[in-house]
């Protein structure tokens, strides 16, 4: 999978969507703010429970979203591989499948990304 092109594309839905339904996207923008701001947990750990939630739900544009995030804030790879082995202890083989590609995601997002 090409994330790059993933997330672009999953971001040109998501804005048509947006469109369609403007309150409840600032709704959502709202409660994702709230939810990811420093707090009793810093916004990495934060971003490293989304992405485990989103390779357990096997989510795709989750992972890419969040593993860029966590990029954002200074997330390492070591950092994304035991947030995914984490995954694959408490959900097995899908989690496995979905962790590989959250490590990939990493890869190809974190060499695209400004230094």
């Amino acid at each position: 999978m090409d994330w790059i092109d993933f997330l672009d594309d999953t971001n040109r839905q998501l804005g048509r969507l947006r469109g369609q339904m403007p309150e409840a996207s600032a709704g959502f923008a709202q409660l994702a703010k709230a939810a990811t701001a420093p707090g009793a947990l810093e916004p990495l750990a934060k971003e490293l429970m989304a992405l485990a939630i989103g390779i357990a739900s096997h989510c795709d544009g989750c992972i890419g979203f969040h593993v860029k995030a966590a990029l954002r804030l200074g997330a390492t790879r070591a950092q994304v591989a035991e947030t995914v082995a984490m995954c694959v202890y408490m959900g097995g083989g899908p989690a496995l499948m979905y962790g590989a590609k959250a490590l990939d995601a990493f890869d190809q997002l974190s060499a695209d990304a400004p230094a």
